[in-house]
């Protein structure tokens, strides 16, 4: 992968400073944030209460931190949107931001859901810019010590923080320093499901919009592989795969790898459709129907990847595939709720469409007074990637990305480091 970009360094010296301006103060004010922090780790005797002290503006910051946990209700879309000001927001952030590194994990866990739930619902990228090593090394330090609500929320995060920066050298900084803790994390037999479940996401989405090196990317795609891929029907006799405590972690694994292998060069592609199109259809047999539509849609995925690289491509098993689908399009399983199996024929009727007839129902999401039609299964796939995380802050980043000329020409310039890969910015 190309390397000849330069990167634009933040000064490494000067004193902490707040918002943008220009020449030497520009200068300083990225300081604050471009620079590493050496903090210790949590301890009842931390002294964090001091260091948010420090924060202008906080004259009884113990009285801050209490208030915390309601504070990041605050930071809904519906509030931003009626009440708060950029001024009123980025004042709140600082103390949020500060309170990361406080000695309670309840309130660390508060300050990074509110940071999360800003950034999901407004466009904060030069605040966040000035801010970014600061944030990511709050959220390494959390999910390295804290608890298992503390990293989920840390992670969380971590996905919205770079899809806030986008592709470029910022975000890669971020993954560099996140992704060996988060792979650590995902393999970590010790740790809560819903953690591992989390930083896989994350993870995945972090790698899409920043991975630099090609080598990096297929590290984690083995990574993810190797996780969800322990949900295949190993036993011959077996009709159906039992779900485990597993499952949504391995459902996890499979998205986020989906959601990568629409970036890989094609002849990685191929390898990867050798390796798992004749092991995917397995899980389609899962009791677990979250587990089913995945591997409904990913295969659904595969075959358009498939036919776009050979467009006279040839499954072997197709008639046993497509026997399985139209089974699941048309479930009347008693024993299954009534609601899972409305979603699952709806799903599978488009998964069916997709393998037999290289057909796509096109989706139109609105966001103001534009249209973005979604054509194909990489674009919905990507698409319901980012609505998972960002909520209902969605169309707000839609409208904002639309109109950006500044990241379209970005994302553009990135797309030419990417061998074969998807244009985040088409996408958008």
């Amino acid at each position: 992968m190309p390397k000849n970009k330069k990167r634009n360094t933040p000064h490494r010296g000067g004193s902490a400073g707040g918002g943008g301006g220009s020449g030497a103060a520009a200068a300083t004010a990225a300081t604050a944030g471009g620079q590493h922090r050496n903090v210790q780790p949590f301890s009842d005797e931390d002294a964090s209460i001091e260091t948010m002290s420090h924060c202008s503006g906080y004259s009884d910051p113990s009285s801050f931190a209490e208030d915390v946990v309601g504070l990041y209700y605050f930071l809904g879309p519906e509030v931003l949107d009626e009440e708060g000001t950029q001024e009123d927001l980025e004042y709140k952030l600082k103390g949020l931001i500060d309170l990361t590194l406080d000695k309670s994990a309840k309130t660390r866990q508060a300050a990074l859901e509110g940071i999360k739930n800003a950034l999901a619902s407004k466009m904060l990228y030069e605040f966040i810019l000035e801010r970014r090593m600061t944030l990511t090394d709050s959220i390494e330090r959390c999910l390295k010590k804290g608890k298992s609500d503390e990293q989920r929320a840390a992670a969380a995060l971590a996905s919205v923080l770079c899809i806030q920066l986008g592709p470029g050298i910022e975000s890669e900084e971020i993954l560099k320093t996140l992704g060996p803790i988060l792979k650590k994390i995902i393999c970590d037999g010790a740790a809560s499901i819903q953690v591992r479940q989390t930083c896989a996401t994350c993870f995945g989405v972090c790698s899409f919009i920043a991975t630099d090196d090609i080598t990096e990317l297929y590290s984690t795609l083995e990574c993810l592989e190797n996780i969800f891929a322990k949900s295949y029907l190993k036993e011959k006799d077996t009709t159906v795969i039992c779900s485990t405590p597993n499952t949504v972690l391995h459902i996890s694994s499979l998205l986020a790898w989906t959601l990568l292998l629409t970036i890989c060069p094609i002849n990685e592609v191929k390898k990867k459709l050798e390796m798992h199109f004749h092991k995917l259809p397995s899980l389609l047999s899962c009791d677990d129907v979250n587990m089913r539509i995945a591997a409904g849609e990913s295969l659904a995925l595969l075959f358009e990847l498939a036919r776009g690289i050979e467009s006279d491509f040839f499954y072997e098993d197709m008639e046993s595939l497509t026997q399985m689908l139209r089974a699941l399009a048309t479930d009347g399983n008693k024993h299954r709720a009534k609601v899972d199996k409305r979603k699952q024929r709806s799903v599978f009727r488009d998964v069916l469409r997709a393998v037999e007839e290289r057909d796509f129902p096109t989706e139109t999401v609105k966001f103001g007074p534009e249209r973005m039609y979604i054509d194909c299964w990489v674009k919905k796939h990507t698409y319901d990637t980012f609505k998972e995380i960002l909520g209902s802050g969605m169309q707000y980043h839609l409208q904002h990305l639309y109109n950006s000329a500044a990241f379209k020409a970005r994302t553009k310039a990135r797309s030419k480091c990417r061998d074969k890969r998807a244009d985040v910015g088409e996408f958008f």
